[in-house]
């Protein structure tokens, strides 16, 4: 049973293994202080739970964007999530909205508010 998440990680973790041998399942496992059955699991989708903090570990392991292997996962990061109560009527309609935008109006939308002149 292949999750999204464990699929992906293990498709980052394979190609970077590649070119270097320091990305087998058990030296990664290792440096995100985790049992290598553990980490195999979660590479074949088992319904196993991740914190936050190891996500966001096994992100920079893999020179990942850690909110996306958080989205991956099903979770939202904390800061995310302290942004979104600050003004959560405003926050989930835009989410609604965007979602239902396609990709190159999102995009243009994006570079709007972060190149725009508040």
């Amino acid at each position: 049973m292949e999750t999204p998440f464990g699929s992906y990680v293990r498709e980052k973790r394979l190609e970077l293994k590649k070119t270097d041998k320091k990305y087998s399942l058990r030296q990664v496992a290792g440096r995100i202080s985790v049992e290598p059955s553990y980490l195999s699991r979660i590479e074949r989708g088992w319904p196993v739970p991740l914190s936050e903090a190891k996500i966001i570990s096994l992100a920079g392991e893999l020179g990942e964007n850690p909110d996306l292997l958080l989205a991956l996962s099903g979770k939202v990061s904390t800061e995310i999530q302290a942004i979104i109560r600050k003004r959560p009527e405003l926050f989930t309609e835009l989410i609604r909205e965007l979602g239902e935008m396609p990709d190159h109006a999102v995009l243009r939308l994006v570079r709007e508010v972060r190149d725009g002149d508040w």
